[in-house]
């Protein structure tokens, strides 16, 4: 059993697409645009506000328009944060687990702190989480390898007795370059490139009833 398992936040330990969604269509209600499904969009939330924006109004970082949108969507966004959002099915049973077991738990995430502190208070999460890395914590985001370095740091376990649980293929990415073992949130947003089969990593689970039954075959 690993001594510490970290998690991606938006995709894998929250389900926070209805709201980013909603900011979304905000924007797009601002800009004489008519509304998304939230569907169609959710595949894009683990890329962010740049993900976002690209799906809703086809608009990237390179274009000029690009940094007003992004204010924007932001302050839209930061006025809800947790309005729709919800732990996924099985999430808030597995944490309970964890600290049971006495397994300390943590967030490894590319939000900005602005957005993941309040939204884990707000989920009632801040205070029982052994760490919050977010995307301003560490010196370079995933798919870096710094967050994860700073999270086994703030734990105090060492990387290679981390598991680290992510939905986009850069949480993997971040995870094995610091030699954590990683596993695929299956049930998460996953994004509209390669499939979770390709990534590289430990393994995949399809709920999150299954992370400790995989973790036990672990370090």
């Amino acid at each position: 059993m690993p001594e510490a398992i970290l998690f991606d936040l938006d995709g894998t330990l929250a389900d926070t697409a209805p709201d980013l969604g909603g900011a979304m269509n905000q924007l797009l209600y601002e800009q004489g645009q008519e509304p998304l499904p939230v569907e169609r969009l959710r595949p894009h939330v683990s890329s962010g506000a740049r993900g976002m924006i690209g799906a809703g109004l086809g608009v990237t970082p390179e274009d000029n328009e690009y940094p007003g949108l992004l204010q924007r969507f932001l302050a839209i966004y930061q006025e809800a944060l947790c309005i729709d959002t919800r732990l996924f099915s099985g999430i808030g049973q597995h944490l309970d687990e964890l600290e049971k077991q006495g397994i300390p738990w943590g967030i490894v995430t590319n939000k900005s702190q602005r957005f993941a502190i309040p939204l884990m208070q707000q989920l009632g999460l801040r205070q029982r989480s052994a760490c919050i890395v977010c995307g301003d914590s560490a010196q370079r985001a995933k798919p870096h390898a710094h967050p994860m370095q700073l999270a086994s740091a703030l734990i105090g376990v060492a990387a290679e007795n981390c598991i680290y649980i992510g939905d986009d293929e850069r949480d993997i990415i971040s995870g094995r370059a610091a030699g954590m073992t990683t596993i695929v949130a299956a049930w998460g947003y996953l994004g509209e490139g390669s499939p979770p089969a390709a990534w590289g990593a430990d393994a995949i689970a399809g709920s999150p009833k299954e992370i400790l039954g995989i973790a036990a075959t672990r370090r």
